[in-house]
C-alpha cells in the first residue's frame, strides 16, 4: 500500500533541485532577496535625468535669485528717487525765515520815507541769508589780490596790471566763487593783470 521510496529517489529530487538553481543561478538566498526587492521597487535614475533634475535645481535657483536682485534693484531706485526728490528740503525749509523776512521788507517799503531803515532791513536779511547758507556748508571764495587759478577762476579778460606784484594776480572780481563742503560749485569770474 504505501511505497516506500528508494534513497537514490531522494537524491534525484535534491540533485535536480540543486541542478535547478545552478541553471538559473540563483540559491535559496537569492530567491528571497529577489521576492523582497520585488516586494520594494527601487527606482534606478540614470546619469541622464539626475543631470536633468540637477539642472532644474539650479535653475530655478537662478530664477528665485534674480528674482531677488530685481526687486532689490527696484526698491532701491525708489528709494533713491525719494531721495532726490526731498534733498534740499533741509536748505529749503531753512531758507523759508529770509523768505519771510524778504516779504516784510517789501511791506516796509511801500510805505518808507527812511531809506536808511530799509538799507538797514535788507542788510539784516543779507546777513541772516548768508549765515543760513554757511551752515549748510556754503563758503565765499576770496579772489582778489589771489594768484589766478584756473581750479578756481574763470578769467573774463586780462588787463595791463597796474605793477609788477600785480602780473598774473586777479585785478577784479565781477561775480563771486563759492564752494560747497570744500567743492566748488561756481567758478569765480574774475579780470586778470597781464
Amino acid at each position: 500500500m504505501f511505497s516506500k521510496k528508494k534513497p537514490n529517489d531522494t537524491e534525484n529530487t535534491t540533485t535536480e533541485n540543486t541542478a535547478e538553481e545552478q541553471l538559473t543561478g540563483q540559491t535559496a538566498e537569492e530567491n528571497t532577496a529577489n521576492e523582497e526587492s520585488a516586494a520594494e521597487p527601487v527606482v534606478e535614475i540614470s546619469e541622464e535625468e539626475k543631470l536633468k533634475l540637477e539642472n532644474a535645481a539650479l535653475n530655478d535657483k537662478y530664477l528665485r535669485l534674480f528674482a531677488e536682485f530685481d526687486n532689490f534693484k527696484r526698491r532701491t531706485q525708489k528709494e533713491r528717487v525719494e531721495l532726490l526728490q526731498t534733498a534740499g528740503k533741509d536748505v529749503i525749509v531753512s531758507m523759508l525765515p529770509v523768505l519771510d523776512d524778504f516779504d516784510r521788507a517789501n511791506k516796509a517799503t511801500e510805505n518808507a520815507v527812511d531809506i536808511s531803515a530799509i538799507r538797514e532791513g535788507i542788510q539784516l536779511v543779507h546777513s541772516k541769508l548768508k549765515s543760513i547758507l554757511v551752515q549748510k556748508g556754503l563758503k565765499e571764495m576770496e579772489s582778489i589780490s589771489t594768484v589766478f587759478d584756473t581750479d578756481l577762476h574763470e578769467a573774463i579778460t586780462k588787463v595791463p596790471a597796474p605793477n609788477e606784484e600785480m602780473k598774473g594776480k586777479v585785478i577784479d572780481e565781477l561775480e563771486k566763487g563759492y564752494t560747497l563742503n570744500d567743492k566748488v560749485i561756481r567758478f569765480a569770474k574774475v579780470v586778470v593783470g597781464s
